[in-house]
């Protein structure tokens, strides 16, 4: 299923705790998502003249709240089934945990290690791109930030 004439955006926020372990936030889609019950970063259609990183923090702030600052991109995902159409999800690190329930899109949000993810009930999009999303994680996971 295709969201957006422009394409669709996606967000998932990594954070470093105090000891150093990372997470990452994703949200349970509602019923009334595609793939409802499932669990997936936050975003959405991209709108006409905004960026893949602004339609998908656009939207998460629209689904899961303010985003707080300073953003740090750390790379991006771009799933592409058709010449028209792409899906991309940026990986951005934030400097704390955030995140509630904020419409009808969303059941839960909740932060996890990045190694328990594939053992969630995921969107079947979202799965499909976690391995290389993963793998972007990781590369922070190895900084010495």
């Amino acid at each position: 299923m295709r969201w957006g004439l422009y394409g669709a955006a996606g967000v998932v926020f990594v954070h470093r705790e105090a000891d150093g372990t990372l997470t990452v936030q994703l949200q349970k889609r509602s019923a009334f998502a595609h793939e409802g019950g499932t669990w997936s970063c936050a975003g959405g259609a991209v709108e006409p003249g905004e960026t893949w990183l602004e339609a998908g923090l656009r939207e998460a702030s629209e689904e899961v709240g303010a985003i707080p600052e300073p953003l740090e991109v750390l790379g991006e995902v771009t799933f592409a089934p058709a010449s028209d159409w792409r899906y991309v999800t940026t990986v951005v690190e934030v400097p704390a945990r955030f995140g509630d329930s904020l419409n009808f899109e969303t059941d839960e949000v909740a932060w996890f290690p990045p190694d328990e993810v594939a053992m969630l009930d995921l969107h079947s999009g979202f799965a499909a791109a976690w391995p290389e999303l993963l793998t972007i994680v990781r590369t922070l996971a190895g900084s010495s930030k």
